[in-house]
C-alpha cells in the first residue's frame, strides 16, 4: 500500500484536519507523537517533529543535526469528482489555500494546506470524451 509521511506540528489537530475534512479514516494512533490515516488505498503517516535523543522514527533528526519540518512543496494529491464544490465547503470551513484553481490541460487543481503548513493537492481529471 503506498504510504507518504508527513512532518506535522500537532498530530491530534492533523488527524481532526484530515478525517474531517478530507474524507480520511484514522488507522492507528498509538502515540501523541504518531498516527496512520487511510483514504483511497493511500496511507498518510503524522509525525511530530523528533527531538535529539528522542524516540526516534522518521521524524527523529538527521546524524548532520537538520530536523524534519512541515511544510516544502512535494505533496499528496487526492482526486475529487467536484472541485469546486469541495473548495467553496473547505473555504467555509477556514482551510487556507496557496493559489486558486488553475486549468490545466489533465484536469484542474489546487494546493491547499494542513494545519502544520504541508501541501495537499485536489485534483478533478478532466473527462475524456
Amino acid at each position: 500500500m503506498p504510504r507518504v509521511r508527513y512532518i506535522v506540528n500537532d498530530v491530534d489537530e492533523a488527524i481532526a484536519f484530515y478525517c474531517d475534512r478530507l474524507g480520511f479514516g484514522e488507522v492507528m494512533h498509538p502515540a501523541p507523537i504518531f498516527a496512520i490515516l487511510e483514504r483511497d488505498g493511500l496511507q498518510l503517516l503524522l509525525s511530530a517533529p523528533g527531538e535529539p535523543g528522542g524516540q526516534g522514527g522518521g521524524s527523529a533528526p538527521m546524524p548532520d543535526g537538520r530536523r524534519p519540518e512541515p511544510g516544502g512543496w512535494n505533496r499528496i494529491s487526492l482526486d475529487v469528482d467536484d472541485l469546486e464544490g469541495e473548495v467553496a465547503t473547505l473555504r467555509e470551513a477556514g482551510v487556507t489555500f496557496r493559489n486558486e484553481i488553475v486549468h490545466g490541460v489533465g484536469g484542474d487543481q489546487i494546493l491547499l494546506e494542513d494545519p502544520s503548513g504541508n501541501p495537499v493537492e485536489l485534483f478533478e481529471a478532466k473527462q475524456r470524451d
